[in-house]
């Protein structure tokens, strides 16, 4: 049986030696006349997601009793392990994420091990990707001022609250107010998840800011925002009465998300976890924080149809071309009252 105590992803600490070694000289940065490793030029979150996929394989075989710690670099990543992990993934992933770790786990295979030959790893992947289907965002697709109601309404509730503990109503204050500067501006994840008071929030005057610079953007550009003044008096309160709860301390981390438990930052997966259960909760849907960005484009689109790009500008593309076809979908909403509205005047004939 497998046990559920060992961690799913296997920590870099805890690879073989000859994995941990080869991966950790493939990602040192190229220096002046001397060639990095072969994952140096990937961005640290994409390193980062190599990792994790590599280790999730590994720690797959470790629960199960398989992983083999003494041989060369990558010694685990033969068919039938590799097999047996794709069999054990199906059962609870989607296609698509299937996919993405089997390519990840390929790639992290190849810059650790570069002579090998991994052409049947490679054909897996290619076969994967023909049958990779991107679940539908229509499903979970909210406007944004629902977001915004959502999360004022949470706000409202814990400041009434008479019953609450402080730190409850912290807490919802917190989600609340999450969910609603989300909407306003919907930020990446990484980012929304590292925005600091004093530095990347900023107060202005009488209204807050969100500033990033080109090295925090995955466009690398400048991400400079103003922050609905809706939101500048609840920030106020935050920032003054929740956020010192949150941390246990009247000196917190300049850090704007808190955890409840430990007073330290959220990391970015906590806050998709957070803003999923706050959703279900209150729109009736677990919503990621990516999702915020199709409701942000969409509503662009059917609010302000005469400004075209306004959802490329509001989630920081260039190209209006990315935002039409990941992410508006106004159109099939547009198209479906049409539809509705014929359906109905064919109805009183």
């Amino acid at each position: 049986m497998i046990s559920n105590r060992k961690p799913r992803s296997l920590p870099l600490d805890l690879w073989p030696e000859a994995d941990r070694r080869a991966w950790t000289a493939a990602c040192e940065p190229a220096q002046r006349l001397k060639a990095g490793g072969r994952a140096g030029h990937l961005k640290p979150v994409t390193r980062d997601a190599h990792r994790a996929d590599y280790g999730n394989f590994l720690g797959f075989l470790d629960r199960s009793s398989w992983l083999e710690r003494n041989g060369p670099a990558a010694a685990n990543v033969v068919p039938e392990k590799v097999s047996a992990y794709i069999a054990e993934l199906k059962d609870r992933v989607a296609s698509t994420t299937l996919y993405g770790s089997i390519s990840n786990l390929r790639r992290v295979a190849q810059y650790i091990t570069p002579g090998h030959d991994f052409t049947w790893l490679a054909e897996i992947d290619k076969d994967l990707a023909l049958v990779a289907q991107p679940r539908s965002k229509f499903d979970r697709f909210v406007l944004p001022e629902v977001h915004v109601e959502a999360g004022l309404a949470l706000i409202q509730e814990a400041e009434d609250s008479r019953t609450m503990t402080k730190l409850a109503r912290a807490y919802q204050f917190r989600n609340g107010l999450m969910v609603a500067l989300l909407a306003f501006c919907p930020i990446r994840r990484k980012n929304f998840a590292a925005l600091e008071v004093g530095r990347s929030f900023i107060k202005i005057g009488r209204q807050w800011w969100i500033i990033l610079s080109a090295a925090e953007t995955k466009e690398r550009r400048a991400d400079e925002r103003p922050v609905d003044e809706l939101l500048t008096p609840i920030i106020d309160r935050y920032l003054a009465q929740h956020h010192p709860v949150l941390a246990h301390s009247d000196q917190p981390s300049p850090r704007l998300w808190l955890s409840a438990k430990s007073g330290t930052p959220l990391p970015d997966r906590e806050i998709t976890s957070v803003i999923q259960r706050t959703t279900l909760a209150t729109v009736g849907m677990p919503l990621g924080p990516h999702t915020f960005r199709t409701s942000a484009a969409s509503g662009a689109a059917i609010y302000a149809g005469d400004n075209p790009d306004l959802g490329s500008a509001v989630l920081h593309h260039t190209d209006p071309r990315v935002t039409s076809a990941n992410y508006n979908r106004a159109t099939c909403l547009s198209a479906a009252e049409s539809f509705l509205q014929v359906v109905r005047q064919y109805e009183k004939k």
